[in-house]
């Protein structure tokens, strides 16, 4: 099992940015694939972005593609969401994930989740 904890949601204007970060516990980090998902108001969770275990293949929804770049540190034990020209759309409570399956733009999530970060984008 992995222990993940969110940071890095906020409030901010169209077109602006965040960073989020994920930080997990357990040596076992480097393992497994990490991916963000997103959950907006009377929405299901979707999937926003993924990377693999070492960092060499990355993927995202198609919403977010050209905006968002996900990223590891494995020597920190931490992922990373890079959020740029953000949309009101883009507002959601964003989750960290452990082990996702990835393929082309989406991915399954895997059993361990972060108990997630408001992001909010206003117009």
């Amino acid at each position: 099992q992995v222990q993940l904890v969110e940071s890095g949601g906020g409030l901010v204007q169209a077109g602006g940015s965040l960073r989020l970060s994920c930080a997990a516990s357990g040596r076992t980090f480097s393992a497994y694939n990490m991916a963000w998902f997103r959950q907006a108001p009377g929405e299901e969770r979707e999937f926003v972005a993924g990377i693999s275990w070492s960092g060499d293949y990355t993927n995202y929804a198609d919403s977010v593609k050209g905006r968002f770049t996900i990223s590891r540190d494995n020597a920190k034990n931490t992922v990373y969401l890079e959020m740029n020209n953000l949309k009101p759309e883009d507002t959601a409570v964003y989750y960290c994930n452990a082990g996702p399956r990835l393929w082309e733009n989406t991915g399954r999530p895997g059993n361990d989740w972060g108990q997630g970060t408001q992001v909010t984008v206003s117009s």
